[in-house]
């Protein structure tokens, strides 16, 4: 049985990739999670943004990894919520938040899946009008750049962002 374990986790698992680099990043990340969100409910950030920091540090070169879809997708996902959260609250409108953030995202081809997650959060906790300006759009641009940045100034940090070449999708 063992072996038809250890025989799922190597086919079907993921690659081992611990830095202690990106560890101390990713705490430094909510190190200004915690400074944008001083005197709120940022605990519950934790979730969507330390996806979207896996994500920029485990798969770089993804799609929903790269600036525009994770600034963009990010942003476009708490606006919604925030625009929802001024007309209704509770557990449905949340859920129809991030449907159209989904939807929205999709055709803006920003699509970042924590984006989706950062909708339901202002219908559900009520951070403010200026959510998406003053938090969701700081930190994943400090977030981008410092990854961005990082990846030229460490050397086992993953290539960052993507390339934009031929192959690049229209």
């Amino acid at each position: 049985m063992s072996k038809v374990f250890s025989r799922i986790v190597q086919s079907w698992g993921t690659k081992a990739t611990f830095n202690l680099a990106g560890c101390l990043w990713m705490a430094g990340m909510f190190g200004v999670l915690a400074a944008l969100e001083a005197n709120r409910i940022g605990l519950y950030l934790v979730p969507p943004f330390g996806a979207t920091l896996s994500i920029l540090y485990l798969v770089p070169d993804a799609e929903i990894a790269q600036p525009y879809a994770l600034i963009v997708g990010s942003v476009a996902g708490a606006s919604i919520g925030t625009l929802m959260s001024l007309f209704a609250r509770g557990l449905d409108v949340a859920v129809v938040a991030a449907v159209v953030a989904f939807g929205v995202m999709t055709l803006l081809r920003a699509f970042h899946p924590p984006g989706v997650a950062l909708a339901l959060y202002p219908v559900l906790l009520h951070p403010g009008n200026w959510f998406p300006l003053l938090v969701v759009l700081p930190f994943t641009v400090i977030a981008v750049g410092s990854a961005a940045l990082l990846s030229r100034l460490v050397d086992k940090w993953p290539q960052y962002p993507k390339p934009l070449g031929k192959g690049s999708r229209q």
